[in-house]
Order: C-alpha cells, then sequence, then structure tokens
C-alpha cells in the first residue's frame, strides 16, 4: 500500500527531534509490513485537542484526491486528542478510501479493537485536559506565592 505519515509534537518546550523518532518509527513499520511512504505530512509545536494544524488539515483534504491508500501515525494521539475531531476526520478518510494505522497500536477490524480504540481516545483526550488543568494549578500557585512563571519578567518603570 501507498500511505502518508502524519507527526506532530504539541508544545515550543519540545523538540524536532519528536518528529525524526515518530518518522522513523513509521518508516520502520511501513517497511516491515511492505507498504512505501509516499508523503509526509507534520505539525511542529501544535496541540491535537484541536484540528487547527495546517498539515494535517491539508492531509485530510489531498485524501480526497491523492493517490494513497492510507495514513500512519506513530500513536492515535499523533491524530487526535479529542474523541469527536478523532471520529470526523477519521470518518471524512474512510469516506475517501483511506485507513488509519497506528503503529504502536495494533488495532483492527475486530470488535475488541473497536473498545480499544475508544479507550485509548479517550484517555488520550483526559490526559491531554488533565495535564493542562495541572499546569494552570502550578502557574496559580506559582502567582499566588509571588514566584516567576518563566517568561521575560515585565518591565517596572520607577518614577
Amino acid at each position: 500500500m501507498k500511505l502518508v505519515a502524519y507527526a506532530r509534537y504539541s508544545s515550543d518546550n519540545q523538540r524536532e527531534e519528536s518528529i525524526t523518532a515518530q518518522l522513523r518509527a513509521i518508516h520502520n513499520w511501513a517497511n516491515t509490513n511492505g507498504h512505501i511512504i509516499v508523503k509526509e505530512y507534520i505539525d511542529e509545536a501544535l496541540s491535537a485537542r484541536t484540528d487547527k494544524r495546517p498539515n494535517f488539515l491539508k492531509m485530510i483534504e489531498d485524501s480526497k484526491s491523492e493517490n494513497w491508500n492510507g495514513v500512519v501515525v506513530h500513536k492515535l494521539d499523533r491524530f487526535s486528542r479529542n474523541r469527536y475531531n478523532s471520529a470526523v476526520y477519521k470518518k471524512e478518510l474512510k469516506d475517501n478510501g483511506k485507513q488509519l494505522f497506528s503503529v504502536l497500536e495494533k488495532l483492527d477490524d475486530s470488535p475488541e479493537s473497536i473498545i480499544m480504540e475508544a479507550l485509548i481516545e479517550g484517555m488520550s483526550e483526559y490526559y491531554s485536559a488533565n495535564l493542562s488543568r495541572e499546569v494552570k494549578k502550578g502557574l496559580n500557585e506559582n502567582a499566588l506565592n509571588c514566584k516567576h512563571n518563566g517568561g521575560t519578567p515585565p518591565l517596572r518603570i520607577y518614577y
């Protein structure tokens, strides 16, 4: 099969090496399974909690007309961390005759894979929402204790 690779990382605190590692695993998986990666779509420092990812949306748009059979991600949470968006875009891929594959999650058409995929997607969305809550809690606690939260400190002008 001719497949495309999709890789992303979510924040400025992560690095390009994350993309390199994802793509290496995707290419190894494709080679092992007799597939060819014909194109790569990459989004850097963009969260999968939203679909506001230019190359992700380009990939979905290309699925309507380009001659490839599916998308490979390293993990399903690279595709989306929002259950609604995941369902919508997987349906669009399917309607366009494309499949979604994950290197690490070995899912098939079995009833067990349906529930496993739903569980994985739910846990990914939970992880992201919980991490956001915990980070905000920590930032708030720092602010209450007059600690600097990072970034450029505000300029204070004395008169």
